[in-house]
């Protein structure tokens, strides 16, 4: 997590949509912002593009579409940058990816931006990432004027990434169709971390919209998580006539359920252990043979995460011993927290102050999950969240966001962070200085989150 000096954090008090108070620098001009001539560029830029974004922004949002399944999303996106002057690679790795380059001067080194597209089942862009998606185009084109302007060299790659919003759904909704879940699990940035996609960056940026005091953009971490799926075999058997000849595996999945419930007491507070149990051609009057659990658990740090792993896994073998049961545990992949570079989130932190809004550690999504965190644990990274204004009980994952994606405060609010973003993606270009010290907060927080 970015611990940044000497920053103000706001008032707590979340942006509404009857506000009339507009974002305020909370600063507004006591420091010194890098290169003013840069930034000045990328606010033209990105104004002059901001008609043409909120058109993209809306056609995303009237448009919604599952991860790995961002087809129209896809056609979108590489049409508009390519019409933009940059390179594009369309289905890059995955179906639904895309890669977008431009470079500038004959070597130099390279910013990578993330635009994620998926939405939710049922309930479309409830996560705002009809937003993300825009700010990392609009991020990369205020780079790309940056860099033409000042004869600046360096490269800019941006990533189209299926995105994991709806990954704990679709996971679900495959558990007893599927062998094949762990393809299915949602993780996109993962299989394109695998695939070699983020090798050439020297770091990486993206954002997200949250809940949070009006201006704001948050600098806190997320929760890593880890996926479990057990599978209990059983014997059927008549439940009045011989219930004895047959093994129960819908009780495995009960005891399984309660024997989480029981280890609850004995987490910390940070930690999460969410699951649900099904089965298939269940009926009262048959000892069922088969059934299926599907757990996430979620702690502060990847290694945290892996002790309370440790700890739940018993959970489900106990139950298979006491059923007479056999049990199948797999794990099919993991998400780990947002090691927020710390000078990277300095220098956006004091854009923001001075310019835009204002930074807290709270909001964001602090108590979610994200696959750009093990983007952060390959390569210097950050992924602040955005306040948008919300309704009461209307936060990511609601109706009421997904209204509140679509707003122009909320677009506003998204090229606000995004300037702070190009402006800190160009200093990593222009200034060895700050790249050194961008490295060199990478390694010291490596050392404090070391590989398991």
């Amino acid at each position: 997590m970015c611990h940044c000096a000497h920053v103000e954090e706001p008032a707590f008090t979340l942006w509404r949509p009857e506000d009339k108070k507009r974002p305020t620098p909370l600063r507004s001009g006591s420091s010194e912002v890098y290169r003013p001539d840069i930034l000045e560029t990328i606010e033209a830029k990105i104004k002059e593009l901001s008609k043409e974004l909120r058109t993209v922004s809306l056609d995303i949002h009237a448009h919604p579409e599952l991860g790995f399944e961002e087809f129209y999303a896809h056609d979108v996106y590489t049409e508009f940058m390519a019409q933009h002057g940059f390179e594009v690679t369309k289905h890059f790795h995955l179906p639904t990816a895309w890669q977008a380059t431009f470079t500038h001067g004959v070597s130099g080194r390279t910013v990578g931006i993330n635009s994620e597209m998926d939405a939710l089942p049922g309930i479309g862009h409830a996560c705002g990432h009809n937003l993300i998606g825009i700010s990392g185009v609009a991020v990369a084109c205020a780079i790309k004027a940056a860099l033409e302007k000042h004869d600046i060299s360096g490269k800019i790659i941006l990533l189209g990434t299926p995105g994991m919003a709806s990954f704990a759904v679709a996971h679900s909704t495959n558990l007893l169709e599927s062998e094949s879940t762990a393809e299915e699990s949602g993780h996109g940035k993962v299989k394109l971390l695998d695939c070699g996609a983020y090798e050439e960056m020297d770091v990486c940026l993206m954002c997200h919209p949250s809940p949070g005091p009006i201006g704001s953009v948050s600098l806190t971490s997320c929760l890593a998580l880890k996926e479990i799926e057990v599978e209990y075999k059983g014997r059927n058997a008549h439940a009045a006539l011989s219930p004895w000849e047959g093994r129960n595996a819908l009780d495995a999945a009960v005891l399984a359920y309660n024997n989480i419930s029981a280890l609850r007491q004995q987490l910390k507070p940070t930690h999460r252990v969410q699951g649900i149990f099904e089965g298939k051609d269940w009926a009262p009057n048959i000892i069922p043979d088969h059934s299926k659990f599907s757990c996430l658990i979620r702690a502060p740090t990847r290694e945290e995460m892996e002790e309370t792993a440790k700890r739940v896994v018993p959970c489900f073998e106990a139950a298979a011993l006491a059923t007479g049961c056999e049990v199948t545990i797999t794990f099919p992949g993991a998400v780990y927290d947002v090691r927020q570079n710390r000078a990277l989130g300095d220098n956006v932190a004091n854009i923001v102050l001075n310019k835009y809004g204002s930074i807290d550690y709270k909001y964001g999504i602090a108590s979610a999950s994200t696959d750009f965190g093990n983007v952060t644990y390959a390569l210097p990274s950050l992924h602040p969240g955005f306040a948008i204004p919300t309704e009461v009980n209307g936060g990511n994952h609601t109706p009421a966001f997904a209204r509140a994606a679509a707003t122009i405060e909320a677009h506003n609010a998204c090229l606000d962070v995004s300037k702070a973003l190009a402006a800190t993606g160009v200093r990593v270009l222009a200034d060895d200085e700050f790249f050194a010290k961008v490295q060199k907060t990478f390694k010291e927080d490596e050392i404090l989150r070391r590989p398991l």
